[in-house]
């Protein structure tokens, strides 16, 4: 299975109609069933990543095979959670196929506003890696995987070029439709349809607002900075709250472009689409990636869509779950003859 394999509907190819529909609560209304068995029996971690950081994760067990496949942790993107759809869904197949899984929350995403005094910002790499160095440890079991979607897919990539030195014992990373150069991310943002900066300014906005309640001693941000569009707001949490002296080194603190993965020696797979309006696909024929890396472009998909009928399921879960049984396997385990395909047709 390739990103070349990927052909949607005439009516579903427009990059902007996929863009919305990844995130569409209606894809969860539609498969509340499938998606309940993933809530259902979730249990809560409440990790230690160092430096008196904390951060929440939801543990999921396998129950489809005697003995999981693996453990999968996901990131969901920015001011996502571990209850948006991509993650779900991408979740409840994961675990069909055996696969226990862990959705992790990033620092003031979902309801963890209280948890740290700090605000959140993508250069905040260093508390990732030690979530998920904490989820190996509590499962030591089995070999582990990462995958993660947007923004989440850009910790992916980094907590992978990171996990050897950090003795995280990583056997496999996937990253679909990441940020690459945050700057042009920004740039392609302001020229997208207006309804973007606006989807990404209220959800920040609001999530300012929770972590303003959860520590009010202190403003965090002026009436001026709330009222700014997205470049403007982007700026005043790098000059307020980070130790960087320009938005412009900001954006370099979490870019992963040019050459910046090519020390990479975990395997790693990168899916992304040729129509994605929001991560230039110019920035990832730039990448120099190492040969443990693929990089996989689809003709279409828009943005970590890839919708593949009019009943909203998405081909990206059928891509993950076949690239973690190619990658992804507890000793002793085989791929069933059939098992793959069988999968895919689900």
């Amino acid at each position: 299975m390739n990103a070349t394999d990927y052909r949607p509907p005439r009516l579903l190819r427009n990059a902007h109609v996929q863009s919305v529909l990844a995130s569409s609560g209606v894809r969860r209304l539609l498969f509340r069933r499938r998606l309940s068995r993933l809530e259902r029996t979730a249990t809560e971690h409440l990790l230690d990543c160092g430096d008196g950081v904390r951060l929440l994760g939801l543990h999921t067990a396998q129950t489809a095979r005697e003995q999981a496949r693996g453990l999968v942790v996901l990131l969901h993107g920015w001011e996502g959670s571990v209850q948006s759809s991509y993650l779900l869904h991408t979740g409840s197949r994961l675990l069909a196929e055996g696969y226990d899984v862990f959705r992790l929350n990033f620092r003031d995403h979902g309801a963890t506003h209280h948890l740290n005094r700090e605000l959140f910002h993508s250069c905040r790499i260093g508390e990732v890696v030690g979530a998920v160095k904490a989820v190996a440890e509590r499962f030591p079991q089995l070999p582990l995987g990462i995958a993660g979607f947007s923004l989440g897919g850009n910790f992916a990539l980094r907590v992978a070029l990171r996990a050897p030195a950090a003795g995280i014992p990583l056997a496999y990373a996937l990253a679909v439709c990441p940020a690459i150069s945050p700057r042009d991310a920004m740039d392609a943002i302001e020229q997208a349809p207006w309804f973007y900066e606006a989807y990404f300014l209220r959800k920040w906005r609001r999530s300012l607002g929770l972590k303003q309640r959860a520590f009010p001693d202190s403003a965090l941000f002026t009436a001026d900075d709330m009222r700014g569009n997205l470049r403007e707001l982007t700026r005043s949490l790098v000059l307020r709250h980070t130790g960087f002296a320009t938005l412009e080194d900001y954006f370099d603190g979490y870019s992963i472009a040019g050459d910046r993965l090519a020390p990479l020696t975990v395997p790693t797979s990168i899916l992304t689409s040729v129509d994605d309006p929001i991560i230039p696909v110019a920035d990832f024929r730039k990448l120099e990636l190492p040969e443990c890396v693929e990089l996989d472009i689809a003709p279409g998909g828009g943005h970590c869509g890839f919708i593949r009928s009019l009943s909203l399921t998405s081909w990206t879960e059928d891509y993950i779950a076949e690239r973690m049984l190619r990658h992804l396997q507890a000793p002793g385990i085989e791929v069933e003859a059939g098992t793959e395909t069988a999968a895919l047709g689900t």
